[in-house]
């Protein structure tokens, strides 16, 4: 994955779009699939007797030890967005780490480091 700033946008804000403009292009062939899909998804992170931020942080770990980067950036963005604290998000990669090894790490150490620090500073 290419880790620099594109078209004035930073990296991260650069793989979102990519990955909602491919959502989009499938969603016209697909339709009852991406809806199914999407509302599978949704009811899935919904709030219950886990909370939003856990399972973001879940599937953060998940997308890590998967070797999944466009997910490691979509749900290392959900994390903030629940209010995931950077300790919090560093104890999930710790995790997968556990299980994933040296490549789960090194997605932590990286990508999900750089996608930190892009979501918190958008002018970056």
């Amino acid at each position: 994955m290419e880790h620099q700033e594109m078209s004035g946008k930073n990296s991260t804000q650069h793989h979102l779009i990519r990955y909602k403009e491919g959502l989009g292009k499938y969603t016209e062939n697909m339709p009852e699939l991406v809806h199914s899909f999407s509302e599978f998804t949704r009811h899935c992170f919904k709030e219950g007797e886990i909370s939003e931020k856990n399972k973001q942080l879940m599937a953060l770990g998940i997308s890590i030890y998967s070797q999944d980067e466009y997910c490691i950036i979509y749900h290392t963005k959900g994390c903030l967005d629940q209010g995931a604290s950077e300790n919090e998000i560093f104890e999930a990669v710790g995790v997968a780490a556990a299980f994933g090894g040296g490549a789960a790490m090194s997605q932590g150490v990286t990508l999900v480091q750089e996608c930190i620090q892009e979501l918190n500073n958008p002018m970056h």
